[in-house]
């Protein structure tokens, strides 16, 4: 064979090669690649890196109803008061038409305008002077300063209690903090005047803090959640536990069951417990367990774009079907033909075996790991149809655990103070969830008369 022949031979050879490569990989391209986002997983919106205009990326159903707000709703707008700070009364001194001079005592009121605005801020000093007097017995009788006055210079309760309500509920980070006292309020802290402030609060705060603990130890349903923060520049956890009226949060370093195990030693034995399908949340010791649907029809979103299989769609339907029942009634008694027919619907979804619904083990990996899931919390589905309290899913806890997220977006990490910030975001929270005003519940931290701390 010429030398010529053998160089044909070796690119013939080549190019089959090639052609073969391209043929597999137009195929793997020619597969539609399922992104996952919010709609789809457990990713927050925030992670969504593309956005189309024609997705609706939420799970709730398009609804009939207008833009806008709707028939009968009632609207807020500036209204004037009866008895203002400031009256200023605009008399004329003369007629604009002949010039002639007028009696101002003939005034006659003719319209009313106000004008709402903050006067400019400057602190307020109070000095607190101790007098002594000399007694005919011979002691130095001095008066006794006010119990919050502790050191010869300090800062007051209405000024710690807006640092806390900036920083823990309006997530201000400690240099925009500082920028705000500086130049709005005409004080200059330090950094270490913020943490101080920060940290004694929640020093304060420790028993009411254990309170809260105990109140979702003795509840019949609590939501539990957990997310991930950044301190110090490693992954941290913070956690929470809260119920229509309290809500308990936590810093932690570890998303284990530990960490529940150390918060509730006896665990939540009166409680329906919702969360989502994490191990250490499903071990709790409780009552029951109830699975955030929510969740669950995230992930079969996921399944039907990705393995396009009847099954994912004939199940996310059943979901739905429960949570309409749901939003119809709130309890349902067991043999309701109603709720029957959802547990019904679920046990004839449940019981196939995989080759019966004709599922491969590579094409339909992911929908048999779901499906194997649903069986082994098959009663932790439905709980929601035959109690009162509890929800058909966890939006409660994951509306607890956002503040982290934002606070995580605005500052980036905790570089400390990190279980200062659950402690006070805890009052805050249950303040908002009991209709109290949530700098008034500061403050009445702020003004617990100082414990001891260091540092």
């Amino acid at each position: 064979m010429s030398e010529a022949q053998k160089i044909i031979l070796e690119q013939s050879q080549q190019i089959k090669k090639q052609s073969e490569e391209i043929s597999r990989l137009q195929s793997i391209l020619s597969e539609k690649i399922v992104k996952t986002t919010s709609s789809n997983s457990h990713l927050p919106p925030s992670k969504d890196l593309t956005y189309s205009s024609n997705s609706n990326q939420s799970l709730r159903e398009k609804s009939t109803r207008p833009i806008g707000g709707q028939k009968g709703h009632k609207g807020h707008t500036l209204q004037m008061v009866a008895h203002p700070t400031q009256v200023e009364d605009l008399v004329s001194a003369y007629c604009n038409k002949c010039g002639g001079s007028l009696d101002s005592s003939l005034k006659q009121l003719v319209s009313r305008r106000q004008v709402f605005d903050i006067p400019v801020i400057e602190p307020e000093i109070v000095e607190y002077r101790q007098y002594g007097i000399i007694c005919d017995c011979g002691r130095l009788q001095k008066a006794d300063y006010p119990e919050h006055v502790t050191n010869h210079v300090q800062y007051g309760k209405n000024l710690q209690s807006l640092v806390i309500y900036q920083s823990v509920y309006q997530y201000m980070p400690f240099k925009r903090l500082q920028d705000f006292f500086d130049k709005v309020m005409g004080v200059c802290l330090s950094k270490g005047t913020l943490e101080n402030i920060l940290r004694r609060s929640a020093l304060k705060a420790e028993s009411t803090y254990q309170t809260l603990r105990k109140v979702v130890e003795v509840s019949l349903f609590v939501g539990s959640d957990e997310t991930g923060a950044k301190v110090k520049g490693k992954k941290s956890w913070f956690w929470v536990w809260q119920t229509a009226l309290v809500t308990y949060m936590l810093a932690a370093c570890s998303r284990s069951k530990k960490v529940i195990e150390d918060t509730f030693p006896d665990g939540l034995s009166n409680a329906i417990v919702c969360s989502d399908r994490l191990a250490a949340q499903l071990s709790t010791v409780s009552k029951g367990s109830q699975i955030c649907l929510v969740h669950l029809l995230r992930d079969l979103n996921f399944l039907i774009e990705k393995e396009k299989t009847p099954w994912a769609k004939e199940f996310k339907q059943l979901l739905k079907d429960a949570i309409a029942l749901k939003q119809e009634q709130v309890q349902y008694q067991r043999g309701d033909p109603r709720a029957k027919d959802i547990e019904d619907r679920t046990d004839r979804l449940l019981s196939d075996s995989f080759a019966e619904l004709g599922w491969e083990k590579e094409a339909h990996h992911k929908t048999m790991t779901f499906f194997k899931a649903m069986v082994k919390l098959r009663e932790c589905l439905f709980v929601f149809l035959y109690r009162t309290d509890v929800p058909p899913d966890n939006n409660a806890s994951e509306r607890a655990v956002r503040p982290i997220k934002v606070k995580m977006k605005i500052s980036g990490q905790f570089k400390s103070l990190q279980q200062e910030f659950a402690i006070l975001r805890s009052i805050v929270d249950t303040a908002i969830k009991n209709g109290q005003p949530v700098f008034e519940a500061i403050k009445s931290i702020v003004e617990i008369p100082s414990v001891k701390a260091t540092g």
